[in-house]
């Protein structure tokens, strides 16, 4: 791991996200990328008029001074920090930074306290979750020593989720978590334990895994009446330290993450969670 993208509001949640991702820089001698979305109305920054030439150098100004004020923290101490202001107006756009720095990871502060709506729906962060094609680890509350064990890499074991499982693996590989993988039995769509094995047996085999029977026996079968209580549920009950999930662009995120159940479940939940597209 080289280059970790932070994306910085300068609020409370992204000092939250820089401090994580100043750990796993120190541990892998990594670069951050601190960059702050603007957001400027189009007319400040294309009209000749040299009041709005004079406006949008000041809130650049404004925002380079308010990065090197941010960004004096003692813990980014030894790391090497590149600051960039860009003014993007929808944080969609924020692969395409991420993609142009080529970093391998974007850490990213959200809001956790009203609910996963909040956090996942219409925010800032499922729109980064949403179309990043770069693993996305979300924090919500502050971890002092970012050094999590236990990771569960929830997964419907279909064979669009192999590359998600690879990448899955080798970021559990380099941050050093061990991966518990997991697959939710619904109630309202059951399947026999034969039916799961051969699904998932068959998904190990194609993921190229060089012995597939004894990574089957690793599997965890947790029967729920839906996906969201059956990964945070399990979560809780194993002590996980990170949740990891591929997503599937809104479809992926809806099919996850809908549901009163799911919203209170990750309301009271100080778990990470990391994402990788399919």
């Amino acid at each position: 791991m080289k280059k970790i993208l932070v994306p910085v509001d300068f609020s409370q949640h992204s000092d939250y996200a820089l401090e994580v991702a100043a750990g796993i820089a120190k541990k892998h001698n990594a670069e951050i990328i601190a960059v702050h979305m603007m957001g400027l109305n189009d007319a400040i920054i294309t009209r000749d008029e040299s009041k709005e030439t004079m406006e949008a150098m000041f809130y650049m100004r404004l925002a380079e001074k308010r990065f090197a004020e941010f960004l004096d923290k003692d813990y980014l101490e030894g790391i090497k920090v590149t600051d960039a202001v860009h003014n993007y107006k929808i944080f969609s756009e924020l692969n395409d930074v991420a993609l142009d720095f080529k970093a391998d990871l974007i850490v990213m502060g959200s809001h956790g306290s009203s609910g996963l709506k909040e956090v996942f729906v219409g925010s800032n962060t499922e729109k980064v979750v949403r179309t990043s094609e770069i693993p996305v680890l979300v924090i919500k509350h502050r971890h002092e020593n970012f050094n999590p064990e236990l990771g569960v890499f929830a997964c419907d074991f279909l064979e669009n989720s192999i590359g998600s499982y690879k990448r899955a693996q080798k970021m559990f590989d380099a941050l050093g978590i061990n991966m518990q993988m997991l697959y939710v039995n619904l109630a309202g769509d059951f399947r026999s334990t034969r039916e799961i094995e051969k699904r998932i047996l068959n998904f190990l085999k194609s993921a190229g895994e060089p012995n597939p029977l004894e990574s089957l026996n690793k599997v965890i079968q947790y029967n729920e009446y839906s996906v969201e209580a059956g990964i945070f549920g399990f979560s809780q009950v194993s002590s996980a330290d990170i949740i990891a999930l591929p997503t599937q662009g809104r479809q992926g995120l809806a099919h996850f993450f809908s549901g009163s159940i799911g919203e209170d479940v990750v309301n009271h939940s100080d778990l990470p969670v990391l994402t990788f597209k399919v």
